[in-house]
């Protein structure tokens, strides 16, 4: 018996080391990524010494502009089917959060600080006051939504509305986690996974996020893939998960006082529905519009029903 278990152990080590070579995935710098992910009208601009790639569509003469933020793990493309049906009326920004995307890990002015609410909130503000925008409307999904609600808590005289996309914020029990963030949050296996990073891994995690998977495309993958391996993006993901503080500011929304629109999936198993009615209930006079189908994307996985809503909530043509 004891032969046997060594000649299995010896065929597994080397299955490892011939399989290590083919998962092995290094950095790769922003220029290299360019060309495919950020055609026109993608920009880059520095803030503060802060590269952030961006995307500023729609009519100029828009007054309140709509501002679009991502979640983990993600990038401005998460928004192009919104960005698409709404640009013909309104102005539309979107861009890529530090740590995510091409922007990249905090550096200039925000290296160093933690990948949390408030320090993004003061991030959108710089970038746009960069931009010229005094008052918008801000949109965000997942970790996007949490920092569109500090946004308008930190500058409510700034924000005009606020849409809430399957937003993080108060302290919940996820009934299903990605499989790269689990990996990304055990001590020495995250180290590990900033060279390695199996395509099936990004596969199965974004399939995680969806309602139904079969809408998951090699497309899609191939973004998700190619844009965790920006430099330095692994390590701030794990930076980020470490960081996070799941309902340490909930309070403040309760104190918010502006038109508010939630849109949820309702096959969201990361942040089930239950917290969308505690963002009705804390958010007065807000609206709740529930995706029976979608997950936790719901804007990306069906921008044309999601964005839908929006329009109506904006007072904008079908």
């Amino acid at each position: 018996m004891g032969t046997t278990l060594l000649r299995i152990f010896g065929v597994l080590l080397m299955l490892t080391a011939l399989a290590l070579p083919l998962m092995r995935a290094p950095d790769r710098a922003v220029s290299t990524l360019v060309q495919r992910w950020a055609p026109p009208p993608s920009d880059f601009l520095d803030l503060q010494g802060q590269l952030v790639h961006y995307r500023d569509e729609g009519p100029r003469s828009d007054s309140t502009p709509i501002v679009l933020i991502h979640g983990t793990g993600a990038s401005l493309h998460t928004w192009e089917g919104w960005a698409r049906a709404l640009r013909g009326q309104r102005r539309v920004i979107s861009f890529d959060l530090p740590a995510f995307g091409l922007t990249g890990p905090f550096t200039g002015a925000y290296a160093g600080q933690p990948y949390r609410g408030d320090n993004y909130a003061r991030f959108v503000l710089d970038l746009l006051d960069t931009l010229k925008v005094q008052r918008f409307v801000v949109g965000g999904n997942s970790l996007g939504g949490e920092v569109a609600w500090h946004v308008a808590a930190m500058a409510p005289q700034r924000v005009d509305k606020l849409v809430l996309v399957d937003a993080a914020g108060y302290a919940v029990e996820p009934l299903s986690v990605p499989v790269a963030w689990r990996i990304a949050q055990v001590p020495g296996l995250n180290r590990l996974g900033e060279h390695l990073l199996p395509r099936p891994l990004v596969v199965a995690s974004v399939r995680e996020v969806y309602g139904d998977p079969a809408r998951v495309t090699e497309a899609l993958v191939d973004r998700y893939f190619d844009l965790s391996l920006r430099e330095g993006n692994r390590r701030a993901l794990v930076d980020r998960l470490q960081q996070m503080r799941p309902g340490a500011d909930a309070a403040r929304i309760a104190t918010l006082k502006l038109p508010t629109l939630i849109l949820w999936g309702g096959r969201d198993r990361l942040i089930p529905l239950a917290a969308a009615e505690r963002f009705k209930a804390d958010i007065a006079g807000s609206q709740l519009i529930t995706f029976e189908s979608l997950g936790h994307v719901p804007q990306e996985e069906d921008p044309q029903q999601t964005v839908k809503p929006v329009k109506t909530f904006l007072g904008l043509a079908q």
